[in-house]
C-alpha cells in the first residue's frame, strides 16, 4: 500500500515509503498508537519530503500534535506551539461538564487557558457563549489567539489578567491549572516534561499550588448560580472540592470513566 495525498492545487502525490512501513518505523520508536499516528502524520503531509520531515521530528521523540500543528479535541482542530500545553482527551470531561446548563449570551472563562481549546471547544458547542480566556505565559497566550478570538485573551496572573467589567458575570469559570506536583514532573512521559513549559505542569509539593489560588478569587468573578470547575486527579479531587467547600462553594466532584477524567465543580449559592 502506498500513501497518497492531495494537494492545495487537487494533484495527487504518492509516497515512496509504504504504509506498513511508516508505521513499523513508529513502533520501533515506541509509538503504542503507530496506526493512529502514521495516518495523522499522512493525512498532514504534503508530499515524500514533508512526510520524511514529519517522520524524523516524531521518532526523534517530539510530540505529534507540534509534529503536525494542531491537536485534535472535542471534534476540532486546536493550533499547538511549543512550549504550550498540549490538550489532552481527558480534558473533554471538563468540557461536557462545564456545557451542562449553559446557554447563549452566557460569559465563559478560560483561566489557564494554554492552547485555549476548553474555551473554544465550548464556544463550538454552545453558540452565542461569550468565551474569554487568560494564562501567564506568553507563548500560551499568542496560541490560544490562534483558537479564540484575540481581543478576548488576555496575559497575567490568574485573575489580574481579566478586565475588570467581567467581575460577578461569569456563569462558568473552567480551569485546567498545572496540578503534577513538582517531584512527580521528573515521571511524566518525556512529549510532556521536555516539550512543554514547567509553569504548564507544576502544582507545587502537593500539585494544587494553583488550584488554591484560583479558588481563593472565585467567588469574586462568579455570577449568581455561576460554577467554577476545575479539572484533578482522582486522588487530589477530595482536596479540591474540600477548597472550593472552605470557600463557600457548594461542591461536586464528577468521573468521567471513559477518558479518565476527573472534574471538581463549585458552585456559587
Amino acid at each position: 500500500m502506498k500513501v497518497i495525498w492531495v494537494d492545495t492545487l487537487g494533484m495527487g502525490a504518492s509516497s515512496t515509503m509504504p504504509y506498513a512501513e511508516l508505521v513499523a518505523t513508529l513502533r520501533a520508536a515506541g509509538c503504542v498508537f503507530a496506526e493512529d499516528e502514521a495516518r495523522v502524520l499522512t493525512e498532514a503531509a504534503r508530499d515524500d519530503a514533508s512526510l520524511a520531515w514529519m517522520l524524523a521530528r516524531r521518532v526523534a521523540g517530539e510530540p505529534l500534535e507540534l509534529v503536525v500543528g494542531f491537536a485534535d479535541f472535542c471534534g476540532l482542530r486546536i493550533a499547538v506551539a511549543p512550549g504550550v500545553f498540549v490538550p489532552r482527551q481527558r480534558s473533554s470531561a471538563l468540557v461536557r461538564a462545564a456545557a451542562a446548563g449553559l446557554a447563549a449570551g452566557d460569559v465563559v472563562v478560560d483561566l489557564c487557558c494554554g492552547t485555549g481549546a476548553l474555551g473554544a471547544a465550548l464556544a463550538a458547542g454552545v453558540p452565542g457563549l461569550e468565551v474569554y480566556a487568560a494564562d501567564v505565559d506568553p507563548d500560551a497566550v499568542a496560541c490560544a489567539r490562534r483558537n479564540l478570538p484575540p481581543d478576548r485573551v488576555f496575559e497575567g496572573d490568574l485573575y489580574e489578567a481579566l478586565p475588570g467589567d467581567l467581575r460577578g458575570r461569569v456563569a462558568a469559570l473552567v480551569v485546567n491549572a498545572p496540578y503534577v506536583p513538582t517531584d512527580d514532573i521528573a515521571l511524566m512521559p518525556p512529549e510532556a516534561r521536555d516539550h512543554e513549559h514547567r509553569v504548564a505542569l507544576d502544582g507545587g509539593a502537593d500539585g494544587l499550588d494553583v488550584q488554591r489560588g484560583v479558588v481563593a478569587g472565585a467567588g469574586a468573578w462568579l455570577a449568581p448560580g455561576g460554577r467554577l470547575l476545575i479539572e484533578s486527579s482522582r486522588a487530589q479531587a477530595p482536596v479540591t472540592a474540600a477548597l472550593m467547600a472552605a470557600a463557600g462553594l457548594a461542591t461536586a466532584i464528577t468521573l468521567d470513566d471513559e477518558v479518565d477524567g476527573t472534574v471538581v465543580i463549585g458552585t456559587r449559592s
